[in-house]
């Protein structure tokens, strides 16, 4: 688990964090199994990593205030910036594998930031802060357009999500960003719509999630696509596809199987529309490559 107070690893079963004394969130269990652990609140405490320290402001829409110190720097998603004192630098990061990164629709330009000085950022959406710290070799894999801002000392990457399911299935998306701590430790946070919660997986355990309700996750942790007939129990088979279909709900599943740690979101972000349409997580990867080349322009 994460401390909700100073964003350090808690290890399973300790009451308190180990690094600031803070008490540790409790899952529930009925039998053996544990339920996902709400996250309480954005984090309360100031974060230091290097000479740069990181502030969780507001409660609905959150805010990112950063102070940067002159060594490290930051780098960021476009359209989050919020405010920045004149003398804090801004840039553009290379990125490997750019163009494939364009023939994918991914971005390929990330914004920098230099210190000293204060700059904030800001999704502009109800939701939570995820921060996570990453020790040296870590890696967090992180669903598309969800991750905030990372210090300099974590690489961002990102790879393709095999299997056909996934490309004619799956709506959480081909791509997933992958980012790992290189050079000591570094820093990532995400904005989770609505609440986030945390499951950590034993060896060998699964959870099916819905496709638009994971935020991220330990690289080990491995994903697949499932559909509702292949999910199991009492909610699963032909009878639970039809109420899938019939209530509107995702007629596919991802399936994480530990060990490692599970990011969940209470809320995905779908464009406006009609009165009485479906609502599915995420977006279709093939609807969406269609869409953006035959549909309406505004």
């Amino acid at each position: 688990m994460t401390c909700p107070s100073c964003q350090s690893n808690v290890p399973d079963g300790a009451r308190f964090c180990p690094n600031c004394g803070a008490p540790a969130p409790q899952p529930v269990s009925v039998g053996t199994y544990t339920e996902p652990v709400a996250e309480g609140d954005n984090p309360k405490e100031p974060i230091v990593v290097g000479d740069t320290t990181v502030r969780v402001e507001g409660e609905l829409v959150p805010v990112v205030d950063v102070e940067l110190g002159p060594r490290n720097s930051v780098y960021f998603e476009h359209h989050i910036l919020l405010w920045k004192q004149p003398q804090v630098r801004l840039g553009f990061m290379n990125l490997q594998n750019a163009g494939k990164r364009f023939f994918a629709g991914l971005q390929i330009f990330i914004s920098t930031a230099q210190g000293p000085g204060n700059i904030a950022f800001s999704r502009e959406a109800p939701g939570q802060i995820v921060a996570l710290r990453l020790r040296p070799g870590q890696a967090i894999d992180v669903r598309e357009h969800q991750f905030l801002l990372a210090t300099d000392t974590v690489a961002y990457d990102f790879y393709w999500q095999q299997g056909l399911a996934n490309l004619f299935l799956s709506r959480t998306g081909l791509f997933i960003d992958r980012f790992t701590a290189q050079q000591g430790e570094g820093l990532l946070l995400l904005h989770g719509y609505g609440n986030v919660f945390e499951k950590t997986l034993a060896p060998g355990e699964q959870i099916d999630v819905e496709p638009g309700a994971w935020l991220w996750k330990d690289a080990n942790v491995a994903m697949e696509t499932v559909s509702v007939l292949q999910s199991g129990g009492a909610g699963g088979g032909l009878l639970g596809a039809l109420g899938a279909f019939v209530g509107g709900a995702s007629l596919i599943m991802n399936r994480f199987t530990g060990p490692g740690r599970v990011g969940l979101q209470s809320m995905t972000y779908h464009e406006p529309a009609a009165e009485g349409a479906q609502q599915a997580g995420g977006q279709s990867n093939i609807g969406g490559v269609l869409g953006s080349l035959f549909g309406n322009k505004q």
